[in-house]
């Protein structure tokens, strides 16, 4: 699936100003939510101003290739250790919500569809570190422990 293309039939792109928006909005709601909140605060603290500047970074390098992330996402958050194959499920569900409240649908659509891939490289990568990869993705058998 290409990303949702506005009526000129190209891809819809943001800017810099709605990738800001984006960020501060989901976030906000992340920080109120009681599933995802409470790993968010005990992973951030207080101040979230450089997590959200990151993010800012993070989404204008997937959405404008601007290569201003330089991170490495992956390990950052399964070093956590408590995240759940059911979080990248309400994240997704939230940050969803949250696109298309704020944006049309081509480019509410360009963010889920980007947001998408990303959860399931997440979770193929969690599959990879967990005892039990079946609990991250469907229908693998468990592994046979000796």
């Amino acid at each position: 699936m290409s990303l949702s293309a506005g009526s000129s039939g190209r891809p819809a792109v943001p800017t810099e100003a709605q990738i800001e928006d984006l960020v501060a909005t989901f976030y906000a709601r992340i920080r109120k939510d009681p599933e995802l909140g409470p790993i968010f605060a005990r992973v951030i603290g207080e101040d979230w101003t450089p997590h959200l500047k990151t993010m800012c970074n993070f989404w204008s390098s997937v959405m404008l290739t601007s290569g201003r992330y330089k991170g490495r996402p992956i390990p950052a958050h399964i070093k956590i250790g408590d995240i759940a194959p059911q979080h990248f499920a309400h994240w997704l569900a939230l940050f969803s919500a949250t696109a298309h409240e704020l944006f049309e649908a081509p480019l509410a659509d360009a963010f889920i569809e980007r947001a998408r891939r990303i959860a399931e490289s997440f979770k193929l990568a969690f599959a990879f570190h967990a005892k039990d990869p079946s609990l991250w993705v469907p229908n693998m058998p468990p592994l046979v422990q000796s």
